[in-house]
């Protein structure tokens, strides 16, 4: 995992956007970012078990895999969006950014790979993008049954209580 400010330049989403500028753990965590390496599935099994995810499925984000509509897709997880719930994801292959909203409403984006495995809080803006390889494999996690339900950004979005609830939890405006 890598993280920097997105540099904001335009262009393909897919794209580096690295202004430079990196980001640590630290500033993730204060952001509710959880980060962890995993060399095997095992320790995501142990993870698992401890914060209490009790479902999980798979995914591939590619043209092979998802056809005529991986573009229109990509361009759909790019847009700002919350969940009501943790995204969890663990990558089992290939490489991706998310994208999320830091303390000053900027763009912070983390560089995924095989072995990462990421935590978003409930509430927290964010986007997901492949990189130029154009493939990713995750395992998606969840505390119960597996749902995906992006809110996309908006004045309603911004007073969900999920939304609050991490705004006063982390601090962020």
């Amino acid at each position: 995992m890598r993280a920097y400010w997105y540099d904001n330049e335009p262009g393909d989403q897919r794209e580096l956007h690295d202004s430079g500028r990196p980001v640590d753990e630290t500033h993730l965590a204060s952001v509710g970012i959880l980060y962890w390496h995993y060399p095997d599935v095992a320790s995501v099994n142990e993870l698992a078990q401890e914060r209490g995810y009790k479902n999980r499925d798979e995914c591939i984000v590619s043209p092979e895999a998802m056809g005529a509509v991986y573009e229109g897709k990509v361009k759909m997880f790019f847009d700002e969006h919350l969940h009501e719930d943790e995204e969890i994801r663990y990558i089992l292959d290939g490489t991706g950014f998310f994208d999320v909203r830091g303390a000053e409403d900027e763009w912070i984006r983390i560089s995924v790979e095989k072995g990462d495995l990421i935590v978003l809080p409930s509430g927290i803006y964010h986007r997901f993008t492949t990189d130029t390889k154009n493939y990713i494999k995750a395992m998606r996690l969840f505390k119960e049954e597996p749902q995906w339900t992006p809110l996309n950004r908006g004045p309603e979005v911004d007073q969900n209580p999920y939304r609050t609830t991490y705004l006063e939890t982390v601090s962020v405006n």
